[in-house]
């Protein structure tokens, strides 16, 4: 994939300047991402994400997108403690290695108590500018509905400044709204963020497949089409990654940088680990 050279005067956010920053509207914004296997393991998903981030740096990036849940694992029954501490080191990381973060993860919010599937942002400078919780939330085609629809909380849509930037973030399902899974109606998540101002969004996957006919066919192409379809709608750059876990089969997504025009600007290979970098001119 194009890994184009960091642009002259490129330079990090720190803490002292990431008001600065976020005050101009940037011309560039180089992104990088992490296809990384996620597991129940905290402390092995640090471990990923340390890779990520330190690939990351090496690259100028200035900010990473991880996928769904790739901190705490995907699921509702995580060790909050622990996930607390993970979360404080790879922070911690973060700013040392001078890159914002779209981290995906599970999490409890302490002002509620209540447990969101989120993406958390993080300027530069290692400052929380907050969250985008998973809004399409899974669930069983019955009446009632059942699944992840009834284990995470939901909050109201909304945008981000990265490096001076306008982001917003989507969640799996929340992008292609699956019809097998979808009991709610599909709000047009990417088109609404559009509206807000959003020139980028960044997308946290975390798909089911088993590697058959079906997965590597049908539902690889629609997750597929969709990022293409709805990025040339909205006229936004869309950055996503998904879990490679388990690494022996394709993923249920493809991770890298699409453009307006709903074109691939660089993509990862469709198995195992894969980290890539890019620079979106959004100017062009």
């Amino acid at each position: 994939w194009p890994r184009p050279p960091t642009a002259a005067g490129h330079w990090h956010a720190t803490s002292e300047n990431s008001a600065a920053i976020n005050s101009i509207t940037a011309m560039e914004l180089r992104v990088s991402g992490a296809q990384i296997p996620i597991t129940a393991d905290i402390d092995a998903n640090l471990s990923t994400i340390a890779r990520a981030l330190e690939f990351a740096s090496s690259e100028g990036a200035d900010v990473l997108l991880t996928p769904e849940g790739s901190l705490s694992g995907y699921t509702h029954q995580f060790d909050v403690d622990a996930a607390g501490k993970a979360l404080e080191e790879v922070t911690a990381l973060a700013r040392e290695c001078g890159v914002a973060l779209a981290l995906g993860t599970c999490f409890v919010e302490a002002d509620d108590g209540k447990c969101y599937n989120q993406i958390r942002f993080y300027d530069g400078g290692g400052d929380y500018l907050g969250f985008h919780s998973k809004t399409l939330r899974c669930g069983t085609m019955t009446q009632p509905s059942k699944g992840e629809i009834d284990r995470y909380a939901g909050s109201p849509l909304r945008t981000f400044p990265v490096n001076g930037v306008t982001v917003g973030g989507l969640i799996c399902n929340d992008l292609w709204a699956n019809p097998a899974c979808t009991p709610m109606s599909d709000s047009h998540l990417s088109q609404q963020l559009s509206d807000m101002g959003a020139q980028v969004i960044f997308h946290a996957v975390n798909g089911g497949r088993d590697g058959g006919e079906w997965s590597r066919g049908a539902v690889w192409e629609f997750h597929q089409s969709n990022l293409r379809m709805r990025a040339r709608a909205g006229r936004v750059w869309m950055v996503t990654v998904d879990n490679c876990q388990p690494t022996h089969i394709p993923c249920s997504a493809p991770s890298g940088v699409i453009d307006r025009e709903g074109n691939w600007a660089c993509r990862a290979e469709q198995q195992g680990e894969q980290f890539f970098a890019y620079t979106i001119d959004l100017a062009s």
